[in-house]
């Protein structure tokens, strides 16, 4: 439990350090001003000809006696509008930070550079092209994941008591694992590390990952508050990424704090940054 909490702290780190640094929050606010946009137009559709959707696909429900055929297009509408609402949780942040790569990742060296005891941040020797296409990569590979995810609880959605009350909990947490790994992917690829490993990586925190992204799932659901977390989001996550790596941060040794990736197998660095 000790690292759900840790991971709780990062998500408010995140937001105070972005606070003491603020000169460039303004410009990090405009990939999300932009993907906000997108999925708005989106989502409005959807909620506008959702139901001409329902019906087209449920023709056999035209000889249902009333009131049954309304209440049962009325429910499956709502829970294509949820579902839509849920896919965009898990992929805004994926578009974002696409859209935004070289704004976030000038952000997380900040941070590390910051952090570090040396002063100095990881940078990946890849091209700016190449790791756009990466991340762009990747983040398609999650959203595919995501999507099946998403199917499989709109299907477990259905069912009667647990899908009103323990399939919205887990939804939350799937939607905390993706977020975060869609932020830590950032600091991560910058030092070398593909998603297979990053998804290992996390697999061996999932407390630490769930307290950090769980969270921030739920404030994204409100409108507008994810634009405004986001380079917060950013900053947290490369705090989060130096636990899960369990690197020193700047004044740790000091104070003879080791912070809470001491408990951890998966802070080995070793163990997961790529052989040179």
């Amino acid at each position: 439990m000790r690292d759900l909490g840790a991971g709780f702290k990062y998500v408010f780190e995140g937001q105070r350090w972005v606070a003491r640094h603020g000169r460039r929050y303004g410009v990090a606010l405009l990939p999300g001003l932009i993907a906000l946009a997108l999925y708005a137009v989106a989502l409005v559709a959807l909620a506008i000809w959702g139901d001409d959707a329902v019906t087209w696909a449920t023709p056999f429900a035209d000889d249902w006696s009333s009131p049954w055929g309304t209440l049962f297009r009325g429910l499956l509408t709502a829970v294509l509008f949820a579902l839509g609402l849920l896919l965009a949780v898990l992929t805004f942040t994926a578009v974002t930070l696409v859209i935004g790569q070289p704004f976030y990742d000038n952000l997380s060296e900040q941070v590390d550079a910051a952090e570090s005891p040396d002063g100095t941040a990881p940078r990946s020797d890849l091209p700016f092209w190449r790791e756009l296409w990466l991340s762009a990569r990747d983040s398609v590979r999650i959203l595919v994941r995501a999507t099946v995810w998403g199917v499989l609880l709109f299907a477990l959605g259905l069912l009667p008591v647990v899908g009103q009350t323990v399939v919205p909990v887990v939804g939350f947490f799937v939607t905390g694992f993706f977020l975060a790994e869609e932020l830590t992917s950032i600091p991560l690829q910058r030092r070398g590390l593909d998603l297979r490993n990053r998804l290992t990586l996390l697999r061996s925190r999932r407390l630490l990952v769930w307290g950090y992204g769980t969270p921030l799932g739920l404030a994204f659901l409100v409108p507008f508050v994810a634009v405004f977390l986001m380079p917060g989001a950013v900053a947290g996550a490369t705090l989060l990424a130096r636990d899960l790596l369990g690197e020193e941060r700047a004044g740790e040794r000091a104070e003879g704090n080791t912070g809470a990736s001491d408990d951890s197998e998966g802070s080995d660095p070793a163990r997961w940054l790529p052989a040179t």
